[in-house]
């Protein structure tokens, strides 16, 4: 996604959603008073996100795009799709010929590459969606048979991981929306941040001790020190690495390597809510109307599937470089300023470090393949992690 400047001059709800954030508060509510008072962060964020019908992510409201919340890459430009195609097209031509995406989104990206890919000659057998939104699953469906009908046929959604896989899965933006436990390091201990509630019923921040495998997992930080671990993404990319016979985990995110995520002036962590295209910290506000995310410690994803290799970690900007995104700017005459601009403009927006191309990373992670992958031919970072 786009990041807009952190803005506390957020536009209103409409009744009817203030409505529906009152119905998963009352939810959530009820949630803390069955766990005696207190729930930790990473429940809230689920609830928030994913509870059935009233989450952020299971809810009807529009996320992406200008009338949502954030726009990410495949909905900023074709370009990034029609880039990605150029790394996904040898793979296909060496046998991996199926292509799981994990939570597509709009289906914008899906549209795109299965476009693309037609046009280099190396159409996946399968593309198969992985998406948990039943709202969003019937929108992704919508997006393809609108803008590349003649691949719906192709096309599966997955309702779970199959027990199997070979094939290239696609992950974009979606280990920033998992939840994720929140920690405060307080007498030299890992103390986990959760939720209770106040004298007036509302939601607010509370402290106990870090079970075993969360203390397990923070490293040494100083007294005071809040931030994020991402459990939850850690145990996806290990089951995937289970799960992985042949293929590869290509996954773009925002975040960092671990030297850079604990930062000491990072030391109140990444979590950050986006409203209307604002950005603000208050996770607590309209729950289900708005997104929740975590930047990505990429250091502990390289390390959460050891069977498979470490294959390329380097900037968004870099890998699309390096797969080709100039020439395929290059092929629409600058002269032609109708067609140029736009696109010159939704290129700078995927590559300018100010902008998406330097915050944003790519790792990938993989077993059975031939060679080395064009996306990190320059500007690997692998030494980073």
């Amino acid at each position: 996604m786009t990041f807009p400047a952190a803005n506390s001059a957020l536009p209103q709800p409409a009744a009817d959603a203030l409505a529906h954030s009152a119905r998963l508060q009352a939810l959530i509510r009820a949630e803390i008073d069955k766990a005696g008072g207190w729930i930790g962060f990473a429940r809230y964020m689920e609830l928030a996100l994913y509870a059935p019908g009233l989450g952020y992510y299971s809810a009807g409201s529009r996320k992406f795009g200008g009338s949502g919340d954030f726009v990410t890459a495949p909905e900023l430009s074709p370009l990034f799709g029609r880039t990605l195609a150029r790394q996904l097209a040898p793979l296909i031509a060496e046998g991996v010929a199926d292509i799981i995406e994990l939570g597509a989104g709009s289906g914008a990206l899906a549209a795109t590459l299965l476009t693309e890919l037609e046009s280099l000659g190396c159409l996946p057998r399968q593309y198969r969606i992985l998406e948990i939104s039943a709202d969003l699953r019937q929108r992704q469906q919508q997006k393809i048979a609108a803008a590349a009908p003649e691949f719906l046929d192709r096309v599966r959604w997955l309702d779970a991981l199959p027990d199997r896989i070979d094939a290239v899965v696609i992950a974009n933006e979606v280990l920033d929306a998992l939840p994720v436990h929140r920690i405060r390091i307080a007498g030299g201990r890992t103390q986990e941040l959760g939720v209770s509630l106040d004298s007036g019923g509302g939601f607010a921040w509370d402290c106990r001790a870090a079970f075993p495998a969360l203390a397990a997992a923070t490293p040494r930080l100083p007294e005071g020190y809040e931030t994020e671990i991402g459990l939850a993404a850690q145990a996806l990319i290990a089951d995937l690495g289970q799960r992985l016979e042949r293929g590869l985990l290509l996954i773009f995110d925002y975040g960092f390597p671990a030297q850079e995520f604990f930062h000491p002036q990072r030391d109140r962590g990444t979590l950050m809510c986006h409203y209307r295209h604002r950005a603000h910290d208050d996770p607590f506000l309209w729950p289900g109307l708005q997104d929740i995310t975590a930047h990505v410690d990429f250091s502990a994803i390289a390390r959460s599937a050891p069977e498979l290799e470490v294959l390329g970690y380097t900037s968004q900007a870099q890998f699309l470089i390096n797969c080709g995104i100039t020439d395929l700017l290059a092929e629409v005459p600058a002269t032609d300023a109708p067609r140029y601009a736009p696109l010159a403009a939704q290129a700078q927006k995927l590559l300018s470090p100010a902008e998406m191309g330097e915050l944003f990373k790519v790792i990938a992670l993989g077993r059975g393949l031939a060679g080395p992958l064009a996306g990190f031919a320059r500007g690997d970072r692998s030494h980073a992690l």
